[in-house]
């Protein structure tokens, strides 16, 4: 069994509308994806991404009938908080939840696509390098991306990192990539829909922590 496909994501509506409910049931098993990276300081991300789904499903659960896709949340939202929104509540969690998910998608892809460091064929950090930068960097401060800096040295072994998404068992690595391409179908779509309803709706901040 997969990691990834036990839980997949669903094709989304031709209006790229994201079910909240169905996304929040999703997205609850993807923490877990952190561990098979073995350092203790990707706990920090994992930790962040349970901290925002938190968020946001403790208001989709004060109405679930109102808050049928994230854009219901994020429009009431803007229209209850209008002085702090985006920088408020579920819209800001999805924010940066959205950041999380994006660096498991360009991880995931770099990985699929075989990126790899010719000298050292069997590691992963050129893939969690790619997207810590792409993801995730400009919104850390010096003093976090030297955290994290140390965490991308101790990435672990493609071996061993596809070993996990694997659930431990032995399966060929053209079988797990396999696995990967078909989980990264629905969820790249969903994540992408979420950072263009950000842009659409101008909920998008850039300050760093």
């Amino acid at each position: 069994m997969s990691l990834l496909l036990d839980n997949q994501f669903i094709e989304l509506p031709p209006d790229k509308s994201v079910d909240t409910k169905l996304f929040l049931e999703a997205v609850s098993h993807l923490p877990s994806f952190f561990d098979c990276l073995g350092s203790r300081v990707f706990s920090v991300i994992k930790s962040d991404i349970n901290g925002n789904i938190t968020k946001i499903r403790a208001v989709y659960l004060k109405d679930p009938a109102k808050y049928v896709t994230l854009q219901d949340i994020v429009e009431a939202e803007r229209e209850a908080h209008a002085a702090e929104w985006p920088k408020v509540g579920a819209t800001l969690a999805l924010m940066w939840l959205k950041r999380g998910l994006r660096f498991i998608q360009i991880l995931l892809q770099s990985l699929a696509d075989g990126e790899r460091d010719e000298n050292n064929p069997n590691l992963i950090r050129v893939n969690v390098v790619k997207a810590y930068e792409q993801a995730l960097k400009k919104y850390h401060g010096w003093i976090v991306q030297k955290i994290f800096n140390a965490a991308l040295i101790a990435a672990p072994y493609r071996s061993n990192f596809l070993k996990a998404l694997s659930k431990g068992e032995e399966v060929k690595e053209e079988d797990c990539l396999a696995n990967v391409r078909q989980f990264l179908v629905n969820y790249t779509a969903t994540v992408d829909a979420i950072y263009e309803m950000y842009t659409n709706l101008n909920a998008e901040l850039d300050y760093t922590v």
